[in-house]
């Protein structure tokens, strides 16, 4: 596994049954800690208040033949069977899934894309273009503009479920496993201890979050496996010891009984039995951690046995004990031996912290993608581990996360309110995947729309029943992952809306090549020592924020970079693929366009080794552009010869490098900027020093052939250029925005976009933050848009 850009990086081998049991092993910790504990508060969220526990057993056995099939259905056969194939490049989830959507189709609505996006080695398809050119889906998706913004919507929902559910899972669960103490204290007493007892853990968990879970990771599966060993004892104990008959109650006819017993009341108690999914959606949107085979072994061979027989000991037990005094009695704990109850009890409450890791982290990896694709506000991200990919954390997430679920565990305090809400929000997130992977199998597996629409039918009408139980229970907690989404939503799409506008004002300001060529001494310009990076979201063209600040400051770089970073749909741009370099004017002018490409799980440099990749991609290119692109000896090196702007070149391929000379291994002391050496063969050789560290300098060594046919005196004087304006420092131009409307501009557009956004944009990270620029080195120009 590459320890920065993940195992997408690469095409995936066929991994040994040594590799596959070890990553299942881990998965245990990572992929099953919230579905693992759901036991804890199925059948108390099921029997809360809507149906009661009767002699005649029908409503449990109804309910564990319930749970049974939906186990079955939704996670075994939906996920494991056929969603964990939809893996973009080995990545799950549901930015995945747009992805493929994107990459197939032309729906997406990101800004600066470009053919040269689709050579990236990780943009493959299912199926040639010429194939997937005769869908008529594909066409009727790609005509309809609204269908585009419906789809990037129903995302956001997901996405915003996602993060509810960061918040109510924590919640609920921690919760359910420390009110095991309700069987060990008066009611007086677990008032009192059970809530602070809860708030407690939270704000630990949540404290700890800053310092990553790799210190504590290896402890994940041991505790989550030994809790589903626990579990599977303590069911067939129950089974053997109190109804060895249960299993009979796994015949879909209970079903049918149970409904017809309870009606209204056990339909509505479906919101209760639901919970038994949660954390399904996790074996999908982690899917890139591990592999298909490792998922699909840890939970068919452990997981899932381990789950039915922990709910039909439940049952068993429950079978034969009707005479509670309380309702909160029908849980977990009550099917426990009171032998064993304190270690199970401190066990549960292990495993429903690791459970609660796993989505809090989830929720951070999300986020962190919805920024990627410009759909989420810029929120400072911190790597917390150099080894381990994706290990992240977000310091204003995490704080309102820990508040929210504070918040929730303190004005619900009981299982039922907290249930009906997280079962809301995990129930919606599986529609959204049961749409947009029916896209999918039309767009990018090319099977029949009627194999689409029986995937959507079957297993969407499972999820519509339980969405339904779960939404007439609005008032009774559902309406928090609702408002959460809301405002989610909200936010997330303005910001989208507004960045899009922005870019489309940018492309109609931006001046043309002929403007800055024209900017000479004539003028009254003057071109200082150093490189500046000017920093745009446009592909081609000079940016409005560049001609503003040289209007006001008639100055500016020896060496000038006009940089786009940008995002793909790929979960991740191999390193050798990330830079496109291009020439904006002739050689003599030394200015340059390069678009930098991340994908939506990869990792952005620091500001130190993206300086250093950057202008050993300039010197790359310098060369290739003299030894390639007017390789003909009789050609005239005229300017005609480079001003063709969007003329972009992939610059960091390994092979091409050493072709040139490049020597990217060498790394050590130097006393000087740049050093000029002829030796014996009439090598030409030039060192670039990096900025200085306190005790070492970055050294990179790149040398031209002088007997090379392609290569002249000019190329050796702008390779000089370029290494005296590195020794003399790097410069980053940012556009500071500010955003207005339109005078006419309707009430709700003004408050929007001229009150919602700037308040987003004042308090939320600027762009320097977000790509980690230095602020000794900043320069922000002011840049008013009307939208």
């Amino acid at each position: 596994m590459d320890p920065e850009f993940g195992v997408g990086t690469a095409p995936r081998k066929r991994a040994s049954w040594r590799t596959t049991l070890l990553l299942a092993y881990q998965s245990l910790g990572v992929v099953y800690g919230d579905l693992s504990i759901s036991p804890l508060y199925v059948y108390k969220s099921t029997f809360a208040e809507d149906i009661t526990h009767s002699e005649t057993n029908e409503e449990i056995y109804g309910a564990l033949c319930f749970v049974f099939w939906t186990l079955t259905l939704i996670p075994l056969i939906k996920y494991v069977t056929i969603v964990l194939r939809a893996d973009d490049n080995g990545e799950g989830g549901t930015f995945a899934l747009y992805s493929l959507i994107c990459r197939h189709a032309n729906v997406s609505l990101l800004p600066n894309r470009q053919v040269a996006d689709e050579e990236l080695s990780t943009y493959k398809l299912e199926y040639p273009p010429e194939v997937a050119q005769r869908s008529r889906v594909k066409e009727w998706m790609e005509k309809h503009k609204k269908l585009h913004t419906a789809l990037l919507v129903m995302v956001m929902i997901g996405t915003c479920m996602v993060i509810g559910d960061g918040v109510l899972t924590p919640a609920i669960s921690v919760f359910s496993a420390v009110s095991g103490l309700e069987l060990s204290l008066s009611k007086d007493q677990h008032e009192y201890a059970v809530i602070p007892i809860t708030c407690a853990i939270l704000v630990f968990l949540f404290a700890l979050q800053h310092y990553g879970t790799h210190r504590v990771g290896f402890l994940f599966a041991p505790i989550v496996l030994s809790w589903l060993l626990c579990m599977s004892a303590i069911g067939l104990y129950n089974i053997i010891h109190w109804n060895p008959h249960v299993y009979q109650a796994l015949n879909p006819s209970y079903m049918i009984t149970f409904l017809k017993k309870t009606r209204k009341s056990g339909w509505m108690s479906l919101g209760g039995i639901l919970l038994c999914m949660t954390g399904s959606e996790a074996m999908f949107a982690d899917l890139g951690h591990f592999s298909y085979s490792a998922i699909q072994l840890a939970f068919t061979s452990l997981v899932y046995p381990s789950l039915i027989l922990g709910y039909m000991g439940q049952a068993a037990y429950l079978s034969k004990h009707h005479n509670f005094d309380a309702s909160y009695q029908i849980g977990f704990y009550i099917a426990v031996p009171e032998s064993v109850r304190w270690p199970v009890l401190v066990l549960a409450i292990l495993a429903s912290v690791v459970g609660s890791q796993a989505i809090i982290s989830g929720t951070f990896s999300i986020i962190n993608q919805s920024q990627s694709l410009s759909c989420f506000p810029r929120v400072k991200v911190v790597h917390t581990s150099d080894k381990i990919h994706g290990q992240i954390y977000i310091p204003e997430v995490n704080w309102m996360l820990m508040i929210l679920c504070i918040a929730v565990t303190v004005g619900f305090r009981n299982t039922k309110h907290m249930g009906n809400a997280s079962g809301l929000a995990v129930i919606t997130v599986m529609l959204v995947t049961t749409c947009l992977m029916s896209v999918v199998i039309m767009l990018c597996w090319h099977r029949s729309p009627l194999l689409a629409l029986a995937f959507f039918l079957f297993f969407g009408s499972i999820e519509a029943l339980y969405f339904s139980a779960s939404l007439i229970k609005f008032l009774e907690g559902a309406w928090v992952p609702i408002l959460l989404s809301l405002i989610l939503l909200a936010v997330m799409f303005l910001w989208h809306h507004v960045t899009i506008k922005k870019y489309e004002y940018d492309m109609h300001s931006k001046v043309t090549l002929e403007w800055l060529l024209a900017l000479g001494d004539k003028l009254g310009m003057v071109r200082v020592p150093g490189i500046g990076l000017v920093y745009t979201d446009l592909t081609s063209g000079v940016p409005a924020n560049f001609s503003r600040f040289v209007t006001n400051l008639p100055a500016f770089h020896r060496v000038l970079v006009f940089v786009c970073v940008k995002s793909v749909p790929v979960p991740h741009v191999l390193p050798a693929e990330r830079y496109l370099v291009g020439r904006v004017g002739p050689p003599g002018h030394c200015s340059y366009r390069c678009i930098v490409r991340y994908g939506y799980r990869d990792v952005h440099q620091n500001v130190d080794s993206f300086e250093t990749e950057l202008v050993e991609s300039l010197a790359t290119f310098i060369k290739l552009d003299a030894l390639f692109r007017c390789s003909d000896a009789g050609e005239p090196r005229d300017s005609s010869c480079y001003e063709r702007e969007n003329a972009l070149t992939v610059i960091g391929s390994n092979p091409l490098r050493r072709h040139l000379g490049y020597d990217d291994s060498h790394d050590g002391v130097s006393s000087s900027a740049y050093e000029t050496r002829a030796d014996a063969d009439s090598v030409n050789g030039i060192e670039l020093a990096a900025a200085p560290a306190p005790a070492i300098k970055k050294q990179v060594r790149f040398a031209v052939e002088s007997r090379s046919p392609g290569v002249d005196e000019r190329v050796l004087e702008e390779l000089r250029e370029l290494c005296e304006a590195r020794e003399a420092g790097t410069a980053f131009i940012l556009g500071h925005s500010h955003v207005q409307t339109k005078p006419g501009s309707s009430v709700l557009k003004k408050l929007a976009v001229g009150v919602g956004y700037n308040f987003l944009r004042r308090n939320c990270r600027g762009p320097d933050v977000a790509l980690r620029v230095p602020p000794a080195s900043l320069l922000e120009v002011g840049m008013v848009y009307v939208l």
